[in-house]
């Protein structure tokens, strides 16, 4: 790998942790402001949305710099719904464990953010659609 291709591929992972950093942020104020008033799985599936509007946006244009399309708004919505199926057996694996439901979130991201990162690099980036091949 040359010295441009490593730039590159560093320049995505850096932006993907910019993005990454923000919309989980962003899934975790919305689960704090909830899951008091309703039920821990509730209150991130609804931080779950919201970050993820903000976060396929975010992604296509400003971390991997592609055009938002069908095909990579399919795949990463595939992705995060793999994503969000780990983050909601995590969420409730952490809380079993005993760790506050306040804090379950964090250890559910350690897990999950690389796991997503490899998902939607894969779908919105090293995929192509049919349209891009031809």
């Amino acid at each position: 790998m040359d010295d441009k291709n490593i730039k590159k591929n560093l320049g995505e992972v850096i932006r993907f942790g910019m993005v990454g950093v923000l919309a989980t942020a962003i899934q975790y104020v919305v689960y704090l402001l909830l899951w008091r008033t309703t039920s821990p799985g509730i209150a991130n599936t609804i931080g779950y949305v919201v970050s993820f509007i903000f976060n396929y946006f975010a992604t296509t244009y400003f971390t991997f710099r592609v055009k938002a399309n069908v095909a990579k708004g399919a795949g990463f919505a595939f992705s995060h719904l793999m994503n969000y199926t780990l983050q909601m057996v995590s969420l409730q694996f952490f809380i079993w464990l005993g760790v506050p439901q306040d804090y379950a979130p964090i250890p559910m991201y350690c897990v999950c953010v690389p796991v997503n990162f490899l998902l939607v690099r894969y779908f919105v980036k090293v995929r192509k659609s049919k349209s891009e091949k031809s």
